[in-house]
């Protein structure tokens, strides 16, 4: 079993990881030819502000007194230059933002593994064809861009990553130390002449990351004062900067600005995902080569943001982010970056008819020249009868569209040069988005079938080891036949052959090959599948249907829940009115009534708003005094049982309980000092850290009883959770642990109904590694129920408090007792184990359930396993890669979900039985495990 075990672990981790393969590969080529504009161009320099998480709707509206938040901004919209909203992608996170606006493309997710700082590939950029790049701002994202350039011309400079500090005192501070630096190297150039012949040059570039917008948006929201006053301190930055470039260079008219954002930020202060509050970021324009505001009676756009920025009579100009690149290259003569999707917004461009069809007709050929080099990498390495080419953009159709914008170009026919070359540059981007996902067909038809014969085979080890379904059915075994193996050799050696005279990587190699042992271990129980129908066709026809009518709107139920958090309200309510459809309320009426209320009462919250949305510590600190109050009655009543309740154990639920109150005390004081903006306090991190390091241990010390292990668990955790929290989430742990309590309970109740064991008190029963095997029983009908509970339970503890399969409903606030300092990794790590405790929760009394009923770990969790297998067969038909951006995140990020939990399950089993089972002692007593 230990072997089942672990191949299923790899096997799953292969499901898992072939969504990255045919989902997540990067999009980039290399090999083509640089392409840049032959005419003279407008600007000789340069100047990009990027203001990090700033919305359009924030800087573009007024406020209160009807009046802008950036004066200087807005003047520019309506006397100098040209403006629009610039539509991001996702994931919207601060590094693929700004490789869209500085490279031209879109990156591939596989670059949230190095946390946005390393780049997974090397790709070229504006500053890599710059003759000279400056940047200042934040070392997350100014190193990557000099990294990925040829010699020695990008310059960066950063300030010590500690100052990104959410509980600072003035994250504005950010974006002045950029301002004021700017402003130093442009004195300091006066008097270096090495340095002053550089920035005299043209084709360069000068860079200013401000990140002081994205910091208070996270720590106080963009609604805050904090955030706008950010904006027009950046307004009034912007201004100086503006004014001594102009100065410096005598008003040469050479010099183009360029204000935008590489993403904007939800109303609860986060980012990742694809809500307009995210997607929608400023672009404003100004200077040499930029159109002047034009004044305009109507505007194409439907929505109603015009009037509500009042900006309705200056022509807005939206664009795609990615379409900035191409527009910063032509404005400064330099070649277009090699892997740039953008389409140059040719209406931002104040030059001649003429320049503007030469850039559109160079920016087509760029995109082209991908193209053609992708189509040739792909058919290299397919065979000719199997290549399937592009038929939208044949070699011909590509010397046509040349020769004919060529030939417009020479009779002046600027305007139709510009439409042929966008027609050319769509064609191109459909055939480059075909050849990328050539392969995607052919590696999920490989999946599937692999995943339908894992879910075969765990189904017919469960039929066959773990119940009586086919006893008394099976017939003589006959001796298997060589021919099985030899047929499924055959096959492989056929499917490595395929893939090896087409060069295809290695991973294509564990996809194609892995179906054929997993086929070949079904086959080979191919009596345990003919007893089953056997023994099917003995079962009533109806009662068949009806329980797999039943298991299918479960099944449905769950998957369901991914997208619509109330259909857990749905279930929970159901759960409520099973004991009452049962002889279970004649039995027990307490327990049955118990459960109903616990089942509702969790069935509250999917219908409450995403957790972080509404912070509230108050609530955290009513989940604490409920956390008390509820250790005062267990306590109270495990003391009145003198023979069952030591000193020691007494020590250690007092130790707990001390836990708890100073985690409630560490919440007030962080979130009092952050309000103050006088930071986290290092006592309150130092206390912070030690809970969450002594949660997992203190338990270790407490009875092995059931109840008391149970008990001890949830006070452990919740000191931990408590930290974590924000708001009304604080309670869902412990309305979680009740009602998993009464779960134990009624597992006993229904167990005994069916007349399979006697129940037990739960005081009597003890958690133990050694289990004896002969008290295990074989699988009942009742058992997929239970492990249905299981799953649903998960779920719910997954969904229960925020749809967090988006990114953006993670809020940073919940780490603030830990840390405050950006850390990508050690943020995500605490916010991931927030997640996990209620499922660690869910698994102990898992653990419970089964012992209690008697049940195979093993036995039950196969069941398990094959639930999640289907729900995860499930999600991955539903992935799909058009419409919304946020319904491509999202189909995606379902199927990693459900995959993970499938993964995790394993090691949350394994963390639980050690929390269950473990028992350490006090004053250096061995460690001993109870029956």
């Amino acid at each position: 079993m230990l072997l089942f075990f672990t191949l299923g672990l790899l096997i799953h981790f292969v499901f898992f990881a072939s969504i990255f393969d045919i989902y997540f590969t990067s999009p980039l080529v290399h090999g083509m030819t640089p392409q840049f504009t032959p005419l003279p161009p407008p600007a000789r320099r340069l100047v990009l502000f990027v203001a990090d998480g700033l919305r359009a709707d924030t800087l573009y509206e007024l406020d209160e007194n009807g009046t802008s938040r950036a004066p200087f901004i807005r003047n520019i919209i309506m006397h100098e230059g040209s403006w629009g909203v610039s539509h991001t992608r996702v994931p919207t996170e601060s590094r693929p933002g700004h490789v869209a606006l500085i490279a031209g493309f879109y990156e591939d997710v596989s670059a949230v593994a190095k946390g946005w700082k390393e780049n997974p590939v090397e790709f070229d950029s504006l500053f890599n064809e710059s003759k000279y790049t400056w940047s200042w701002g934040s070392p997350d994202i100014l190193p990557m861009f000099a990294k990925g350039a040829s010699g020695d011309h990008v310059y960066t400079y950063s300030y010590d990553a500690k100052r990104e500090d959410f509980g600072a005192q003035d994250a504005t501070k950010l974006d002045t130390w950029v301002f004021d630096n700017v402003k130093d190297f442009f004195h300091h150039a006066r008097n270096n002449q090495s340095l002053f012949s550089k920035i005299n040059e043209e084709k360069i570039v000068f860079f200013l990351h401000l990140l002081g917008i994205d910091t208070n948006g996270h720590a106080h929201r963009p609604s805050s004062r904090d955030y706008k006053d950010n904006i027009k301190k950046v307004d009034d930055g912007v201004k100086e900067i503006v004014s001594m470039f102009n100065h410096f260079y005598g008003n040469d008219g050479k010099t183009t600005f360029i204000f935008t954002s590489d993403h904007g930020m939800t109303d609860w202060g986060s980012h990742g995902a694809g809500h307009p509050s995210e997607t929608l970021t400023p672009l404003v324009t100004w200077g040499a080569g930029i159109n002047y505001p034009q004044r305009v009676s109507a505007q194409q756009f439907d929505d109603s943001f015009l009037k509500e920025w009042r900006l309705e009579n200056w022509k807005r100009l939206d664009v795609n982010q990615a379409d900035i690149a191409p527009l910063m290259t032509s404005l400064i003569g330099v070649p277009f970056p090699l892997n740039s999707v953008g389409i140059l917004p040719v209406d931002y461009l104040n030059n001649t008819d003429l320049f503007k069809a030469e850039s559109m007709f160079t920016n087509a050929v760029q995109i082209l020249e991908q193209f053609k080099v992708k189509m040739t990498q792909k058919k290299e390495v397919t065979l000719p009868f199997l290549f399937t080419p592009f038929k939208l953009l044949s070699d011909s159709k590509q010397f046509n569209i040349l020769r004919k914008a060529r030939s417009y170009i020479k009779h002046r026919k600027f305007d139709e040069v510009v439409s042929l070359c966008k027609e050319l540059i769509h064609l191109a981007l459909k055939g480059l988005s075909y050849y990328h996902t050539y392969d995607r067909f052919f590696l999920g038809i490989n999946v599937v079938i692999g995943f339908v014969g894992w879910i075969s085979y765990a189904s017919l080890l469960i039929i066959k080891s773990h119940s009586n379904l086919i006893k008394g059915v099976s017939k003589e075994v006959k001796k298997p036949s060589h021919l099985l193996p030899c047929s499924f050799v055959a096959i492989g050696i056929l499917v490595a052959f395929f893939l090896l005279i087409q060069a295809c990587p290695w991973t294509y190699y564990v996809y194609g090959l892995l179906p054929v042992p997993i086929w070949y271990a079904v086959l080979r129980e191919f009596q345990v599948i003919q007893d089953l129908v056997t023994s099917l066709l003995t079962y009533p026809s109806s009662h068949f249907v009806g329980y797999l009518l039943v298991f299918t709107l479960g099944i449905e139920v769950l998957v369901l829940s991914f997208f619509y958090r109330y259909m857990l309200t749905a279930g929970l309510t159901a759960f409520a009115v099973w004991p009452f459809l049962t002889r279970l309320w004649t039995r027990a009426k307490v327990t049955s009534l118990s459960w109903a209320f616990f089942s509702v009462l969790l069935a509250v919250f999917p219908l409450m708003p995403v957790v972080g949305r509404k912070p509230d510590i108050s609530l955290v600190m009513g989940a604490g005094l409920l956390v008390l109050l509820l250790s005062l009655c267990v306590v109270t009543s495990l003391m009145k049982r003198k023979d069952s309740f030591r000193k020691e154990e007494l020590l250690v639920h007092l130790l707990q309980v001390l836990s708890t109150v100073l985690s409630m005390y560490v919440v007030y004081s962080t979130q009092s000092s952050l309000l103050r903006k006088q930071g986290l306090p290092l006592m309150n991190q130092i206390i912070s850290w030690a809970t969450l390091a002594s949660s997992l241990v203190v338990p270790l010390l407490s009875s092995p009883a059931v109840f008391q292990r149970l008990f001890s668990i949830l006070l452990s955790l919740m000191s931990t959770y408590l930290l974590l929290s924000t708001g009304y989430e604080a309670v869902f742990p412990l309305v979680l642990s009740c009602l998993m309590f009464v779960w134990i309970n009624i597992e006993q109740e229904t167990l005994q109904q069916s007349g399979v064991c006697c129940k037990q008190k739960l005081t009597s029963i003890q958690f133990s590694y050694n289990t004896d095997i002969t008290q295990f029983r074989q699988l009942y009908l009742d058992d997929i129920r239970r492990a249905f509970f299981l799953v649903f339970f998960l779920v719910t503890a997954f969904f229960g408090t925020g749809n967090i399969a988006s990114i953006n409903s993670f809020d940073l606030a919940s780490v603030y007792c830990f840390l405050t300092v950006f850390s990508p990794f050690m943020m995500g790590a605490l916010m991931m184990w927030k997640i996990l405790i209620p499922f660690v929760l869910v698994m102990c009394a898992f653990e419970a359930v089964q012992l209690t009923t008697q049940l195979s770990s093993k036995s039950l969790f196969l069941i398990v396993l094959v639930i999640s297998d289907i729900m995860a067969l499930h999600f991955f038909f539903l992935v799909k890669d058009y419409g919304s951006w946020l319904d491509i995140g999202t189909s995606i990020s379902h199927y990693v979900i459900v995959m993970s939990m499938t993964i995790f399950l394993v090691f949350l089993n394994g963390l639980a039985q050690l929390l269950t089972t473990k028992k350490l002692r006090l004053c250096g007593k061995p460690k001993s495990h109870f029956m």
